[in-house]
């Protein structure tokens, strides 16, 4: 876990503050069990970043950042399995899938063998 106001994670990685404020906002979603109170940061703001990996590769898939979620680091950091797991997961996340409707006159899906509106239907 790295810890320190946004001026100092700022000065310890050689970038402005602006970009450091940007950086946290980017991962804050992707953090393990807080996020940091970006509305209100401040320079002198303490802050928390323990990034959990596999939030921020399914955040990536999400925001549409193939250009981060394919780099070749991710290998070892996440198994190509988990990685297919998260890809498939988000992807599907955004997909609306209606129930199957059913008609009177189909097979009840109760299992009975019996036409829905003889069966389950027949209050419906």
């Amino acid at each position: 876990m790295i810890t320190g106001t946004v001026k100092e994670l700022a000065d310890r990685y050689g970038t402005e503050l602006l970009i450091m404020t940007g950086f946290l906002d980017g991962i804050n979603e992707s953090l393990k069990g807080y996020e940091n109170p970006i509305d209100t940061m401040e320079e002198d703001t303490q802050v928390k970043i323990e990034i959990d990996p596999e939030k921020l590769y399914y955040n990536m898939v999400e925001a549409k950042a193939d250009w981060l979620y394919e780099l070749p680091m991710w290998d070892d950091i996440l198994t190509e399995e988990k990685r297919k797991e998260l890809y498939k997961t988000q992807k599907a996340s955004g997909t609306i899938r209606k129930d199957k409707k059913v008609f009177p006159n189909d097979p009840c899906p109760c299992g009975s063998g019996k036409k829905y509106k003889k069966c389950c239907g027949k209050n419906a």
